[in-house]
């Protein structure tokens, strides 16, 4: 692959703040003792030691029961103790649709309708509220980074705000106080879809997901001033998205590629979700959408493809040859209807898998690792062809590297300090073995036994609390009423 790929009406002002926001100083060192923690290559260990200094970890002795010696101030982890979780696909704004789209029958096209009608009516102050709210629900569910596929970019007539990148600033300002680590993925969105006659005109609330075409777009995302290694702040770091097929022409393509490639960012876009996708590309572009970004050079080892739940053994060859990492969202893709995305097949054909919410018909990625195993049961009448550990792979390590941070999602020394524990004595979990608590937690636990979180060395949720967010109910109810209205 070559070196470019990848793998009126006043503005209204930014989010209150302002700018990006620098989290506090990292904490000094800690330590803490997992009665049962996860650790690679070795599988669930007991009385595991764990020490970080700051936001990284700088020590993991497993074995090490509580002694006189133990350092002072030590914190015990009840339950099992796993690496943060990466949500690796993420729409903050769906969040506002959970049940409202169930009351009546339809599609997945008329979902869509719903979502443009929320779209439409948020702001850089509603959406940082509303965003916040959501990646608390998040950290909550044991997320320690999002990768935030946005493409709310400008006014709803399309105009740019008085900051073109308002909307994103306030994303990353809201993973902050949230206390989730983030990757903005900011989203090419230029044409209002795809079908047997072309490319169809943006219409109604897409006109402010467009920059006009590929350049532009990379000029504002360069205006978010990533430093030369993607990063936005301590927190978050730059990434980039072609929304689909539908929604990029192909001679667009090049301008995100070469923009993320620059830094070596990662690049995310949604591909096969629907077979009318591929139909309408076959129709337009004469192959299908995993072809058509081979040809366009968008495939590589930095490249996320979205769903691919309607792919071919071409299109497995392809993905599988460029080494790209499939993000398989199942909540999501069962609740729209889209089908079964093919598991097996694609880790077979040598693409990573990783895990998202996309929608968040549900926030559980506990809950998105065992459907994943789930559909290959219903779709092949057979059970065992992921264990728990390589689902849990999906959930954390390689999640996180497909969004840019290959050092999180072990606790290893030299990771970062983040560290999920997951309740062994509740109704789901009570009665599991040790042996078997990697298993407890991937296919019987849920969100709701996360009991504590730390991220990047910082306590997070602790006894099942928001320590930054104390009611996280409250404030999606107020939230989501306010982008409702």
């Amino acid at each position: 692959m070559s070196s470019a790929s990848p793998g009126g009406r006043p503005p209204q002002t930014p989010p209150r703040t302002g700018g990006l926001p620098v989290p506090p100083s990292p904490p000094g060192r800690r330590h803490w003792l997992a009665d049962l923690a996860w650790l690679p290559g070795q599988g669930v260990c007991r009385d595991v030691l764990i020490e970080a200094d700051g936001d990284r970890f700088t020590s993991v002795i497993p074995q090490t029961p509580a002694t006189p010696k133990t350092p002072p101030a030590t914190e015990r982890l009840r339950g099992l103790t796993l690496p943060g979780f990466a949500n690796a696909h993420s729409h903050a704004f769906h969040r506002a649709l959970r049940g409202i789209t169930q009351a009546d029958r339809g599609t997945f096209w008329t979902w869509r309708e719903r979502m443009y009608e929320v779209a439409a009516r948020l702001d850089p102050d509603s959406y940082l509220s509303l965003a916040r709210a959501v990646y608390a629900e998040m950290a909550l569910a044991g997320v320690s980074c999002v990768g935030e596929f946005h493409y709310l970019h400008h006014q709803p007539d399309g105009r740019p705000y008085a900051d073109p990148n308002a909307m994103g600033r306030a994303l990353v300002q809201a993973a902050a106080e949230a206390g989730l680590r983030m990757t903005l993925l900011d989203t090419c969105y230029l044409a209002g879809g795809l079908d047997q006659s072309g490319v169809l005109p943006l219409a109604g609330p897409q006109v402010r997901f467009s920059d006009g075409d590929g350049w532009r777009w990379a000029a504002r995302a360069e205006a978010l001033g990533p430093d030369e290694r993607g990063m936005l702040s301590p927190h978050a770091r730059a990434g980039a998205a072609i929304h689909s097929v539908r929604a990029v022409p192909p001679e667009h393509m090049h301008a995100v590629v070469a923009w993320a490639s620059r830094r070596g960012d990662p690049v995310h876009i949604h591909m096969s979700e629907q077979r009318v996708e591929n139909e309408a590309c076959r129709a337009v572009y004469g192959v299908s959408p995993a072809q058509l970004l081979y040809d366009e050079d968008v495939l590589g080892p930095r490249t996320s493809v979205v769903h691919a739940t309607h792919v071919g053994s071409a299109d497995l060859e392809l993905l599988g040859g460029s080494q790209v990492f499939a993000c398989l969202c199942p909540t999501t893709e069962r609740d729209l209807g889209d089908g079964l995305a093919p598991a097996r097949p694609l880790a077979a054909a040598g693409c990573t898998l990783t895990l998202g919410s996309d929608s968040h018909a549900v926030i559980d990625i506990l809950e998105e690792a065992r459907g994943v195993e789930y559909a290959e049961r219903l779709a092949r009448r057979s059970r065992g062809h992921f264990t728990a550990e390589i689902l849990l792979q999906a959930a954390t390590s390689a999640g996180h590297t497909s969004l840019g941070w290959p050092d999180a999602g072990e606790i290893a020394p030299g990771a970062w300090a983040d560290l999920v524990t997951v309740s062994l004595d509740s109704v789901r979990t009570a009665g599991a073995a040790d042996a078997l608590a990697l298993e407890a937690a991937v296919f019987a636990a849920s969100a709701t036994d996360v009991r504590t979180v730390i991220i990047s060395g910082r306590d997070v949720v602790r006894d099942g609390i928001h320590q930054l967010i104390p009611d996280v109910p409250a404030e999606l109810s107020r939230t989501i009423r306010a982008a409702l209205s």
